[in-house]
């Protein structure tokens, strides 16, 4: 694999040490030790980490190219939302609300607000929240999840394209209002809510852990335009952050409580938390999962979202800003894909690692509260009604094993 001239002298000039890592012709590509604080380099320092991923993903499966299953001759690229064109955008969000249209599987017993497929979903990752942020389960969970979504979006309505991820850097440079995959086109996820009047700024935190304040953003109300601007989210909030400070709740969230989409967005928090140098960071200076995946969420208390609260909040609103719920939002998927997608690319740094036992840290609940037993290989990952089978952890920790066979661009 070579790497143009242009990307190579940038990198250098942008970084103090670099990691040689030999080519099958003998040369050698310079892959980044840390983070550009210039977000163009950082840009191109993504670029080309996500071009060592992809090559280290074809010569694996090029080296056991007999094996069944995943082989170069089936492997599916995911794309970012703006290299798609209008077409494969607008069957992607028809078939999201094609799933929105189908009955759910959920029984009323366990989820009573559920009217859909979509919800599902949705109440699927209400009742396991706790057991699926801040655990061991978080990242091979929601990769599963992700996958599992976009199945179902193939599957059962007929969707030819695979699940496309959200660049958050690309869309903090332009402002998500002029971003492809928010400025409210027929061609994007839907824009902004319409503008409300603010009472404060959101606040995360409290008790025993000092605040973390976010400002909010342009809109606030009701998505009025692209193609989600009429659709009804039915359960949640469970814990709805709202501008001023505190929460909207609404019992457990998985009662029926039928609501127009509202979305938030704020360029502030993108560009704070989502820009490529953090994402670049992210993937660069952790050199244990612990470390990875507490950078990407936010240490409780230390001051950051991560990259992952970033997308989040970047998207406000309702239920953009509720960590139960957010799967309500039709971004949540574009946002969960990139997030694997940093994943993926951290791994395929240290493969034989990151991708094996030592590629996974934590219990199964909660920053550990209630107390719980560590996270392993044999860890059973079971999403009930919305999909299945259960897999255990070591199905889940390769794109390209287990159910899977993806990779990025």
């Amino acid at each position: 694999m070579r790497f143009t001239t242009s990307v190579a002298l940038c990198l250098v000039a942008a970084l103090s040490t670099a990691i040689p890592t030999p080519q099958k012709d003998g040369s050698a590509a310079t892959l980044p030790t840390q983070a550009s604080s210039d977000e163009a380099q950082a840009n191109e320092q993504l670029a080309q980490l996500a071009e060592f991923a992809g090559q280290t993903t074809n010569e694996t499966l090029a080296a056991n190219e007999k094996r069944d299953g995943c082989s170069l001759g089936n492997l599916s690229v995911r794309r970012e939302w703006s290299a798609l064109t209008k077409k494969q955008r607008k069957a992607y969000t028809d078939a999201v609300l094609c799933l929105q249209s189908k009955p759910a599987r959920t029984p009323a017993s366990v989820a009573p607000g559920v009217r859909s497929r979509y919800d599902d979903f949705i109440a699927t990752h209400i009742l396991q929240a706790n057991y699926i942020h801040y655990t061991g389960t978080f990242l091979a969970w929601h990769r599963y999840f992700t996958w599992s979504y976009e199945q179902a979006l193939r599957n059962e309505c007929g969707y030819t394209g695979l699940q496309p991820y959200w660049n958050w850097a690309l869309s903090g440079l332009v402002g998500l209002e002029k971003s492809p995959i928010t400025d409210g086109s027929d061609f994007s996820m839907s824009g902004d809510g319409e503008y409300v009047e603010k009472t404060g700024d959101i606040v995360l935190g409290g008790g025993d852990l000092p605040p973390l304040i976010l400002p909010t953003g342009s809109g606030g109300g009701c998505v009025k335009s692209g193609p989600f601007a009429s659709m009804q989210v039915n359960l949640g909030p469970v814990g709805l952050a709202i501008p001023g400070g505190g929460n909207e709740v609404n019992g457990d969230g998985l009662s029926y409580n039928p609501r127009c989409l509202k979305r938030d967005l704020t360029d502030a928090v993108i560009r704070q938390y989502s820009n490529a140098t953090a994402v670049a960071y992210n993937i660069l200076k952790p050199k244990d999962v612990n470390d990875f995946q507490m950078t990407m969420q936010g240490v409780p208390g230390g001051g950051s979202i991560g990259i992952h609260g970033g997308g989040h909040y970047a998207m406000g609103g309702d239920p953009g800003r509720d960590v139960n719920t957010s799967p309500g939002d039709p971004l949540f998927y574009t946002h969960h894909a990139m997030i694997d997608r940093v994943w993926w690319i951290w791994q395929l740094l240290d493969k034989k690692e990151r991708t094996g036992a030592k590629g996974i840290a934590g219990t199964g609940t909660f920053l550990n509260n209630p107390p719980s037993a560590e996270t392993t290989l044999d860890t059973v990952i079971d999403l009930g009604y919305a999909a299945g089978p259960p897999v255990t952890m070591r199905d889940l920790m390769s794109t390209t094993d287990g159910p899977f066979c993806y990779t990025y661009l």
